[in-house]
């Protein structure tokens, strides 16, 4: 079985085109939906790397974000940041919370698995 991504994202069309796209090339991706108990999804799941909404209900990415570099158990987690806005700010927002990449809303599918292999080390 593949590396472990797991997929925070409160639009379920945005979820499970990623999930289909990743699942695909060999990936096993899990799935939540909301913000405010993620940081307890994350501690759960222990995955192999993050694919974290900026803007979900509960708590935004970015918050969520700084608290799993916080902690030495996620502290080196890769993490992959969407944002619906492909704005610079976002951008900043996502490296100064600790984001290891960047991803805009739209996406196509090579840029989804290009970033997430990019995060794994498997570029």
């Amino acid at each position: 079985m593949g590396k472990h991504v797991l997929l925070i994202e409160d639009e379920p069309n945005i979820s499970e085109a990623i999930r289909f796209i990743l699942t695909r090339d060999g990936f096993r991706v899990s799935c939540h939906d909301q913000g405010r108990d993620a940081l307890e999804v994350v501690r759960a799941e222990r995955p192999d790397a993050l694919i974290l909404d900026a803007m979900l209900p509960g708590r935004t990415g970015y918050d969520i974000l700084r608290d799993l570099r916080a902690e030495p158990d996620t502290a080196l987690l890769p993490v992959l940041m969407l944002t619906a806005r492909g704005q610079g700010r976002d951008r900043e927002l996502a490296e100064s919370a600790g984001a290891s990449g960047f991803m805009a809303k739209p996406f196509s599918n090579a840029e989804v698995l290009a970033s997430v292999r990019a995060l794994l080390g498997q570029a």
